[in-house]
Order: structure tokens, then sequence, then C-alpha cells
């Protein structure tokens, strides 16, 4: 504290150089908080929104189960489920934005910017109509009196679902196979009404619509053949040519004994169509964390399939630019093994962090020499008096004089090494001092020897 109240210049010096470690303190706190930030963003787990329904329905219990793995996995992407009343719901919180994925099926009325992440299952069409029981003590076998989908007319189907796209797609497999849709009448049952559905006289012909193995189709077959006779299972032989027309459905063929063998249900396999059932997403979502959630999906899929045996049917879904319903970029890009590494990402933003930076530094190097030019001045201005006392040194008369121009040096000498500390000169800038003051010193010790003064009437000073 003496110091610097007899000497307010240290004082200041000081005060300005424990300013400058303050805001390199402060910078490298901003640097290690910025980036620790960073970290923490690109590092947490994801949670995505998925609507999923109806309760208790095995789409809902595979997202819970997938829910569950994610978040016991420690997964970068995690699900938050919401339960509805059903497809349409889940696609109504979708496109409000309230959810950001949803199971639907494709050929629901989707929003424009939906599109798929993966396909859960293929719905397949069955269409059947019941053969009649046989006569009391009679042994042969009764005759379905519908035999094909050009036989409807004039005819009730009973259809499973109360979803109108059940209906709707009814509608074009009649159209398609020349029957027109206003002469069949509909009647929907819910799925907890397939016993009132058997029952019913004025139901001639009946359609579900869900995966082969679905409980539900197995339970309406059986029940419609113990109540009205063995099914006729009815083929839609222009199962490709609506496959053309509406690229949602899709040609499929049903096997074989499929729902019972025995008796065989179906005894020889039946063409018929299918609509996927999937997971979408909105394409403005990101297309690292929809490949992420494609990822982990398609990795646990045989991990789920050992609780959930219908997790095996998940699929990829068609990659293709002119699918129906495209796949999320994100998605496709995890399929087709174009994923983009981390560096190839952000390579952009990396290589212009990296010119910030060095223009940054570039910027304050020059705004420091800017702010130490007095001082760089004052360097020049102390290089060149202690020239001139080299000068004057020579021409000293007494050794007191030769005593005064010591102090002088050694105050020049002082106030350059406060330049160098404060980085206004380099370390070459200072040994030029110091070979500037070798050369005072010799001076003056030659000068000395000139006027006969001793050694001891003025102290040495070293060389630096």
């Amino acid at each position: 504290m003496s110091d610097e109240t007899e000497n307010p210049g240290i004082s200041r010096r000081r005060r300005k150089r424990r300013s400058y470690s303050l805001l390199i303190l402060a910078a490298g706190i901003f640097l290690f908080g910025a980036t620790a930030g960073a970290l923490y963003l690109l590092l947490r787990p994801t949670t995505l929104r998925i609507a999923v329904g109806p309760p208790g329905s095995d789409d809902q219990k595979l997202v819970q189960t997938l829910a569950q793995i994610f978040a016991r996995d420690g997964s970068h992407i995690r699900l938050a489920p919401i339960t509805t009343e059903g497809a349409t719901e889940s696609i109504a919180l979708f496109a409000a934005s309230k959810a950001d994925l949803a199971v639907a099926r494709g050929d629901l009325n989707l929003p424009a910017n939906a599109e798929s992440v993966a396909i859960l299952r293929k719905n397949v069409v069955v269409l059947w109509a019941p053969s009649g029981l046989p006569a009391k003590g009679s042994k042969k076998k009764p005759a379905a009196k519908i035999n094909g989908i050009d036989e409807l007319a004039g005819h009730r189907v009973g259809v499973i679902g109360r979803t109108e796209a059940n209906v709707t797609l009814l509608r074009v497999i009649l159209t398609e196979s020349g029957v027109n849709p206003d002469k069949v009448a509909v009647t929907q049952f819910a799925t907890n009404q397939i016993a009132e559905m058997a029952r019913d006289p004025t139901i001639e012909a009946y359609m579900a619509v869900g995966p082969l193995d679905s409980k539900i189709t197995k339970d309406a077959i059986a029940a419609t053949a113990a109540t009205r006779g063995e099914p006729k299972f009815l083929p839609i032989d222009v199962s490709e040519a609506i496959a053309q027309k509406h690229p949602l459905y899709e040609s499929e063929e049903i096997a074989g004994s499929i729902f019972s063998s025995s008796p065989a249900r179906p005894e020889d396999k039946v063409e018929t169509v299918s609509v996927n059932h999937l997971i979408i997403a909105s394409k403005s979502l990101s297309d690292t964390t929809v490949g992420a959630f494609a990822r982990q999906l398609f990795t646990v899929r045989q991990q789920v399939a050992r609780e959930l045996p219908s997790a095996s049917k998940i699929e990829k879904p068609d990659t293709d630019k002119d699918a129906a319903l495209p796949a999320h970029q994100g998605a496709a890009a995890y399929i087709d093994g174009n994923e983009r590494t981390f560096l190839e990402k952000y390579s952009d933003y990396i290589w212009g962090a990296i010119l910030i930076i060095s223009g940054l530094g570039s910027g304050g190097a020059w705004l420091k020499h800017y702010l130490n030019r007095d001082e760089r001045e004052k360097y020049e201005l102390h290089r060149d008096n202690l020239l001139e006392l080299i000068a004057k040194a020579r021409q000293a008369e007494t050794p007191e004089a030769l005593a005064v121009m010591q102090t002088e040096a050694d105050q020049l000498l002082r106030e350059a090494l406060d330049c160098y500390e404060d980085g206004a000169i380099a370390e070459g800038d200072l040994s030029a001092i110091g070979l500037t003051l070798e050369q005072f010193h010799h001076a003056v010790t030659d000068r000395r020897m000139t006027i006969g003064a001793t050694a001891s009437d003025l102290p040495r000073k070293r060389a630096i």
C-alpha cells in the first residue's frame, strides 16, 4: 500500500493488470459455461410426445413398452405416450401440434405434413359370407348364397369397427369390382359387438380389417361360423388394380388355414388388399431426432417382440420419393444408410466457429496493440532517452552527474519492464533495452576512469 501511495503510476498499472486478469477470468468462465450449456443441450434426452389409442389396444401396449425400454436403456430418445380414443383423435392432436408422433392408419385423413417413420403392421381386408347351417340329420354341406364380391349388390354387409375408413375401403373395393356401392347396405359394429353381429339375420356378408393374426378377426369368423355356418371367403380379384389406382392400398394374399386349421379357414389362399398401420411424424421434426428414434425402434424390435409378439411385424417404410406416404428424411437416411456423422452435419458450423474465434483473436490482438499504443510510444521514447544518456555519459564532468544519469537509466529500465509485463512490447524489444543499457554501463565505466572517479563512488548496474 505504501508503494502505491508513493507511486501512483505503479498503482494504476497494478489496477490495470488486475482488470486484465479479471477480464480473462470472466471470459474463461463465460466460455466454460457456454461449452457446458451446449454439451447439455446436445447430450440431454429428447422426449417425443406420441398419440396412440384406444386404451388397452395392442398399439397402446406397444408404445408403452417402447417408452419403458427407451427409459430403462437410457436412450437419447424418450417417449411420452398420449392415450386417445382412437386413430382419429390421435391425428387431430398431431395436426394441432400437441403430439410429435402419432399411430394411425395410412388411409385416414392425414395432415399434409405427415410422413411415415415405421410400419407397425399391415391391416388386411377379410371378406366372407356364411354358408348356412346344415339341416338336421343332413350330411350335405350347405352352399353359400354369396360366392363373390360381384354378388353383394342388394345385400347387407356387417363391417367390424366404427371407423369410417373401413366403409370407405369397402366402397373402393366394390367400385373396382364393378359393384355400385350404393346398392350395398352397410352396418357397422364395434369390436365388442361381434356376437350381436353374428346373430343378426339381416347381415349376409362380413368384413374385418386388421392384422392376419388379429384375435378380433378370428373370433368374428368363429362366431359367424357357429351361428350362420362355415365362412365362404370372398377374394378381391382386382387387388392389383386397386393398388395401382389407390397407392395407399397394397395387394396381399391371405394364406390357407391361417384363421383355423381344422376346419381349414380359408381352404386355399385368398387375394385381398391391405393398408399400412404406421407411426407418422411431422416433416418439420428434426431429421436427427427422427433418425435416432427410428434407429432405437428397429434396434429393440426383437426385444419388444418377446413381450409383445405383434412387435415382430414392425417394418421399415418405403423410402422411394414417389411413395404414397413418403418416409421422413431422418428415417429414410437411417434406413438407406445415408446418415451424416456429427462432423458432416456440423462441419460448416465448426469451421465458421473457428474462423470467428480466429477473427476475434486477431481483433483482440489488434485491440490490445491499439490500447497499448501509448506504452509502446513510451518505450520508444525511453529507448531514445537511454541512447541520449550514453552520449551524455561520455561527456560527463563529475561522478555526481554520472550518478544522476544512472538513476535516470534505472527509472527507464523499470518503465521498460512495466511495458513488457503489460504486453506493449515483445521480448525482442526488451533485449534491445538490455543491449542499450549495457552500452550505457560501459560508457559510464569508461567516463569514470577518465575523470578519475573510484569504482565505489557509483553502484554498478548489471545489464539485463
